[in-house]
């Protein structure tokens, strides 16, 4: 069990715990369940990589303590 944190520069830090076999879809519906934001209307990145919905947290070698950036489209 990890804990990843998003912050989207707008006031709102969000702090979710998850596997590392998780994909970033299913990260992007555990922050929709806490943001109430449609899952479908978040872009997770980190610097200039937007990262893909099927591809697992441990293969983009995201870590426990990890901050991500969270954008809405």
């Amino acid at each position: 069990m990890i804990e990843v944190v998003l912050n989207d520069r707008l006031g709102k830090k969000v702090r979710v715990k998850c596997n590392e076999d998780d994909t970033i879809g299913d990260l992007k519906k555990l922050v929709a369940a806490q943001t109430g934001t449609r899952a479908d209307k978040i872009r997770i990145q980190k610097w200039y990589t937007v990262y893909k919905d099927h591809i697992t947290l441990g293969d983009y070698e995201i870590h426990d303590g990890m901050g991500l950036e969270l954008y809405y489209n």
